[in-house]
């Protein structure tokens, strides 16, 4: 269905074919292959590296596609950037754009987009802003429209989008390819893909062209193509390669659909350009590894939350209520997931009758058992977390009841009261055995794949494991079959079924056990170049076949006790079926007349092994009377008949109306009949024969019930001993039932202690969160490799981490430190010497942290990697600082105050900032006084332009050699002083005071004398 313009279908409801299907092309569609390429954060390098890398010379064949996460408000420059790059026409996308090869296709802002028959269409999204998913939208569209000529590429950028929709993708029989998260700005959305297991190539986006050429090229023809092997060889091939599978996986794929296998082999042949299925099964040979990916393509589930919501819909709505109504409290609804892929559909199930229940406001015990092949899909469906794409597909009242979204956005985890109603487990549906007394069985699409011999295999499975009026639920491509008598159409467009009851009947044995194939069946086929020999065999068979049907007596094939085996020819004048249970006893079925001359017949023949007949039996048909002649004769079939079952023919052969005489009539009287004496001589005859045939019967029926008074004995001896036999069994039974049910005891104990110190362990570890989150100390945990193991929230203010870095190197992480590169050295040494490191290191925010390295001991005394902490000094930092600067401040204002020079400070307009006590002895003004006045007022009245030159040099930061001069104190007295004067200058390097250290100039000379007089006699 075609969406209008300005119109977007809602996402949960994109569906995709549950098997891959041959495009038929349409006319004026043209074959070949359209790259959807996805990125967002970082997407421009790798879009520039991609294309840089292109062929210059040549035309690629295919078309690109580019989906990038835009700002809605914001116009793109995009397809500017991407024309530098390449040679290729480059085209903003409009809506109904048709794509040609050899072409780029840009998304426009807030739009999502989708290939349809050729075209791109654009959607206005459901939401300007918010959580979008315009990749998935996108390949999945790709992936419906295109099936194996769809290719998606994932590249840079932040959470999960384009991993469902590469999974579509990967489905239909496309390739998929993924950056090197090495090689990624932001690797979310690469490791995402990867994290699957189903990308065909992971490559840096410079290496991603060559290697898409090269798949192209071998796929859709471009490249020569080798000669086809024979049928019998490409066969052979074949079977070698299923046999490789069952060797190393140990699951055999030989009875699945052929086609569908020869596509997956196909696509893994294109993905290492391997020309022929020799040369394919040589490679496997040789590489296990590609053994396993191959049984990955073969078991790939397309599948999703919700999947079909009109099937869902019906479920909830028809099958859910019915799964309640009447069930004991006490009994648990049991539903079966069979090929349950990563777990998708289950945890829907499981979500439906959560719902349901809830509604009722009644508890019952839910169990729902989700089985599949692939161990890594139920390991991924074990763990519960999927990408936060899944949004398309669930709604938001359940996503926000039953999903638990992650701290960085990336991903939902299934919450654990649903998770608990599911147990995962890997069977192989085909040979493990299937669980039983089940109320629903949802198995979707999975019998596509699977040949007509394997799905008559599994229905009657199916039939037996459900409940009766059980319910199972197939997907849209799927039926019943031929077992419509095991189980009725509930609805019929959702393919949802109820389980009929067990048809009642007699088991009939199969002739094919009982005899060999005497001659080749009519339908099967001849192999080309027919002999001349040939040709008169088939005239021969020709006219013994007719002549079997034109002129054979009718018969038939039967046991020795009488069930038929095969009836030839028009058999309903001698029998016909008995009243009562319907059974297929020739002994019942015969007419009257015969079968008290069958019964014997057929004991004679069965104990003495001799054909026994009986000519001119008269028996009862419609209307009137028969005369038919009995044959009963073994039957053998060959040389090894001893070992075969004992079988019987018996004839029935109609006298001709000619030769048959009018029965004689037994007279009232004879003397009114006026018989003569050899009439009644005759009728004597009759009588005696008739009574020697009925006490041939009786003897007969005499032996046989001898026989079977034996066989009875026989069997009640044996019964009898069988019943001692259960009897001993039962008594051990019993006493192994009294040491069980003491062993459950134990168990049940022990089951409740571990529970304790599960909850303990919650507790503890719930404790531990909060206590590491509380403290504000940001921590890391690493390996032995220094890979990340998990991170406290507050190192992200020092680190950029995301949930997705766990398991990367922690070199690998941009980190906020300013000249601190050293952090894997520092690990590396710790790890080595075991001795702790600490160091102070500076963020680009200013804030100053103690990193402290330690290893990591467990309570065992094992290093298992190194804990990296960070603690926020910033404020001791400070304090440490403010403490230096006030002690320095301390000590200066000791040796200010103790020196018994005047040391005084003044700022560039001469007032007095400073004055210690020896300037106060020296000139007489007490320290307050002096900070009211100005300098000038102690400078005599000629010396005035001397200390204005002294100023002015000294403002600009000049160093000034001590000097005489003279200073007026209190009173007036004139002072001679020693002077020494010296700028003070800021951070900035501006003078912004005066300080000066004045001595008398009598204390000056004394201590000059002292001074020569210390050097004399040193000298001495």
């Amino acid at each position: 269905m075609k969406a209008k313009k300005g119109t977007k279908p809602k996402q949960s409801k994109a569906t995709l074919p549950s098997e891959p299907v041959e495009v038929k092309e349409t006319a004026g569609r043209e074959n070949f292959p359209i790259v959807g390429i996805g990125a967002s954060a970082g997407g421009l390098a790798a879009f520039e590296a991609f294309f840089s890398a292109m062929p210059a010379d040549t035309e690629p064949g295919m078309a690109f596609v580019l989906v990038q996460h835009l700002a809605p408000d914001h116009k793109s420059i995009l397809t500017d950037l991407v024309k530098r790059y390449t040679r290729m026409q480059v085209f903003e996308v409009q809506d109904g754009t048709v794509v040609k090869p050899n072409c780029a296709y840009i998304i426009p802002p807030n739009r999502d987009m989708a290939f349809l028959d050729g075209a791109l269409q654009l959607l206005e999204p459901a939401a300007p802003r918010g959580l979008r998913l315009p990749i998935d939208f996108f390949f999945r569209s790709l992936a419906q429209d295109l099936h194996d000529r769809a290719i998606c590429i994932v590249l840079s950028g932040t959470g999960s989008d384009g991993t469902l929709g590469m999974r579509a993708v990967k489905g239909e029989g496309g390739m998929a390819m993924a950056q090197n998260p090495e090689s990624t700005e932001y690797d979310g959305m690469p490791r995402s893909a990867i994290a699957t297991g189903l990308v065909d190539y992971v490559l840096p986006p410079a290496e991603m062209p060559a290697q898409l050429r090269m798949y192209v090229d071998h796929a859709f023809g471009r490249a020569p193509r080798p000669v086809p092997p024979p049928a019998a060889e490409a066969e052979g091939a074949l079977k070698r390669i299923l046999i490789l599978l069952r060797a190393q996986t140990g699951h055999d794929f030989s009875l699945y659909k052929q086609n569908t296998i020869t596509r997956r082999v196909e696509r893994r042949m294109a993905v290492h350009q391997i020309a022929q299925l020799d040369g394919y099964v040589r490679y496997l040979q040789q590489n296990p590894v590609e053994v396993g990916a191959l049984f990955r393509d073969l078991l790939i589930g397309v599948t999703n939350f919700f999947r079909d919501p009109e099937a869902f819909k019906a479920l909830e709505e028809h099958v859910i209520p019915q799964l309640f109504a009447g069930k004991p409290m006490d009994a648990a609804i049991r539903v079966w997931v069979p090929g349950c892929s990563t777990g998708e559909e289950a945890y829907s199930i499981a979500i439906l009758l959560k719902e349901h229940m809830e509604t009722l406001k009644k508890s019952r015990k839910l169990q729902v058992f989700a089985t599949d092949l692939d161990r890594q899909a139920i390991e991924q469906a074990r763990a519960g977390r999927y990408p936060a794409s899944i949004a398309a597909d669930v709604l938001p009242e359940r996503l926000a009841r039953f999903f638990i979204q992650e701290p960085a956005g990336s991903a939902y985890s299934i919450q654990k009261g649903i998770r608990d109603m599911l147990v995962f487990s890997e069977q192989d549906v085909i040979k493990d055995p299937p669980f039983s007394k089940l109320d629903l069985i949802s198995c979707r699409n999975l019998l596509i794949y699977m040949g007509t011999e394997l799905q008559r295999k599994l229905m009657p499975l199916f039939h037996y494991s459900l409940n009766p009026r059980g319910f199972l639920f197939l997907g849209t491509s799927e039926s019943v079959g031929e077992y419509a008598d095991l189980f009725a159409t509930l609805e019929r467009k959702s393919r949802v079924y109820q389980r009929k009851e067990d048809v009642g009947g007699v088991d009939r044995p199969d002739v094919g056990k009982f005899l060999p194939p005497l001659t080749q069946d009519r339908h099967t086929p001849r192999p080309a170049g027919k002999t001349l020999g040939d040709s008169k065999l088939l005239l021969r068979e020709l006219i013994e076949r007719v002549l079997l049907q034109q002129y054979a007596p009718a018969g038939a094939l039967v046991t020795e006790r009488g069930e038929i085996l095969y009836l030839h020819g028009r058999t309903g004048p001698y029998l016909e079926p008995a009243p009562g249970e319907a059974g297929m006893n020739i002994l019942k079925m015969a007419r009257e007349g015969l079968r008290r001359d069958l019964t014997a017949a057929l004991h004679k023949a069965t104990v003495h092994r001799d054909p026994v007949r009986h000519p001119g039996l008269r028996v009862k048909t419609n209307g009137g009377f028969t005369t038919v002649n009995l044959t009963v004769s073994q039957v053998t079939t060959g040389r090894d008949a001893a070992a075969q079952p004992t079988i019987f023919l018996v004839i029935f052969e109609e006298e001709p109306a000619a030769d048959q005489e009018p029965p004689a009539a037994v007279p009232d009287s004879v003397e009114a009949a006026g018989e003569n004496a050899s009439d009644v001589d005759e009728r004597i005859t009759a009588l005696k024969h008739e009574l020697r045939v009925r006490e041939e019967y009786l003897q007969t029926t005499n032996e046989e019930l001898e026989t079977s008074n034996e066989e009875l004995k026989s069997s009640n001896e044996e019964m009898q001993s069988v019943n001692e036999e259960l009897q001993s069994t039962n008594e051990e039974l019993e006493t192994s039932r009294e040491e069980l049910q003491s062993l459950n005891e134990e168990l049940a104990t022990v089951n409740a202690e571990l529970q304790l110190k599960v909850a303990d362990l919650s507790r503890a570890n719930n404790d531990m969160n909060n206590l590491l989150a509380g403290t504000g100390i940001g921590t890391i945990f690493v390996d032995h490799q220094l890979r990340l193991l998990r991170f406290t929230p507050a190192v992200t203010q020092v680190i950029n981490l995301i949930q997705t870095d766990v398991g990367r190197p922690v070199g690998h992480i941009v980190s906020n430190l300013v000249g601190y590169d050293r952090l894997v050295q520092d690990v590396r040494t710790v790890l080595e010497d075991l001795a702790p490191k600490e160091v102070e290191v500076l963020s680009h925010a200013g804030a100053w942290y103690s990193l402290r390295i330690r290893p990591y001991r467990t309570l065992e005394n094992v290093i298992e990697g190194a804990v990296i902490s960070f603690v926020d000094i910033t404020e001791v930092r400070r304090a440490r600082e403010a403490l230096q600067k006030s002690e320095a401040l301390a000590r200066l204002a000791a040796i200010t105050r103790d020196s018994q020079d005047a040391i005084t400070v003044q700022d560039m307009e001469g007032r007095i900032l400073a004055w210690n006590p020896s300037a106060e002895r020296m000139y007489g003004w007490t320290e307050d006084e002096a900070l009211t006045m100005n300098i000038r007022a102690l400078v005599p009245e000629g010396l005035g332009g001397e200390a204005l030159e002294t100023l002015r040099r000294l403002g600009r930061a000049e160093v000034l050699q001590p000097y005489n001069t003279q200073r007026v104190a209190k009173g007036g007295r004139v002072v001679a002083v020693w002077m020494t004067a010296t700028a003070l200058v800021n951070e900035a390097r501006e003078v912004y005071a005066i300080a000066t250290t004045e001595r008398s100039m009598a204390l000056h000379q004394e201590e000059k004398s002292s001074v020569a007089s210390w050097k004399e006699v040193r000298h001495d």
